[in-house]
């Protein structure tokens, strides 16, 4: 088989594993802080294709791309514009969004394997999303299908250049400042305490999923998932948030998709690796799940 250089390449990280057999067992051998320019970039994943003898680059990255092309990536800026393909001539490259890489091996190999139709939150200090439909991974006219984190359950909310109202609100960072506001560090620590029954923190966290659910609901409505898989830190606090997402959900679609389930997924956070692993051995058209 080809030998592939699978990297996770996130804000703050980079995450790379040589991909020569089994995918689902793959972990990160290479844990690093992330280039912060193109030219370290491409000589970080040359040294490391050329010590792995890759022929293949399977690449995940927290932003949009459309094709070979990063186009928008918030927290790598330098990316933005570069061609991967042209960067990497000798290898057959295959790059996508964090979060639609993340599905690939979730409808894979993971929680969603033999479901046609999913949705998967990534759920950390933002939102990240990504669908699978009629066995395909939705990419969009642009590349930037399926962004719940922009969804809008408020409509007196005033938009923001950076960042969707969902994510504003219910993403972990969201949590962060809402545990400052009931005397706790952190929404890590604003988790624990809703699980222990503190009213206060209880009542912040339920209505965070409540916005969760709302938002979602409309996703639910308009695709018919079979899955809502959660993966990133709240994946953790599904205990405490699913209950009060579920019944807001649940309220705003007909009865035929109120069974909809959520659950975490198979690979946590080794998912984007482990995806970024199958897109470089499948090419171009990793999108359609076989």
């Amino acid at each position: 088989m080809t030998r592939v250089l699978a990297i996770d390449l996130g804000g703050t990280n980079l995450r790379a594993a040589l991909h020569t057999g089994d995918v689902v067992a793959l972990a990160p051998q290479v844990r690093e802080p992330a280039p912060s320019t193109p030219d370290a970039f491409a000589a970080r994943v040359r040294a490391l294709a050329v010590a792995g003898e890759a022929k293949a680059l399977g690449l995940a990255v927290p932003g949009l791309t459309e094709g070979s092309v990063c186009r928008w990536i918030p927290n790598l800026p330098w990316l933005d514009g570069v061609d991967i393909q042209a960067l990497f001539p000798d290898l057959r490259v295959a790059i996508g969004n964090d979060a639609q890489v993340a599905l690939l091996a979730e409808a894979a190999e993971g929680a969603a394997k033999g479901v046609s139709d999913a949705i998967l939150l990534a759920i950390g200090t933002g939102i990240g999303s990504a669908v699978l439909a009629n066995g395909r991974i939705v990419a969009g006219a642009h590349g930037g299908a399926c962004s719940f984190g922009w969804a809008c359950a408020d409509a007196e909310d005033q938009g923001d250049e950076r960042s969707g109202w969902l994510e504003r609100v219910a993403s972990g960072r969201a949590l962060d400042a809402l545990a400052s506001e009931v005397g706790l560090a952190n929404g890590g620590e604003l988790i624990a305490a809703a699980r222990a029954g503190q009213p206060a923190a209880l009542a912040v966290v339920e209505e965070t999923a409540r916005r969760l659910g709302v938002a979602l609901a409309g996703a639910v409505g308009l695709l018919d998932p079979g899955v809502i898989l959660v993966s990133g830190g709240l994946a953790d606090a599904l205990d405490v948030i699913a209950p009060p997402l579920l019944g807001a959900l649940r309220r705003q679609v007909p009865p035929h998709l109120r069974g909809i389930e959520l659950m975490p997924g198979k690979f946590g956070s080794r998912a984007g690796l482990v995806g970024a692993a199958l897109a470089g051995q499948a090419g171009s058209g990793w999108r359609q799940i076989r």
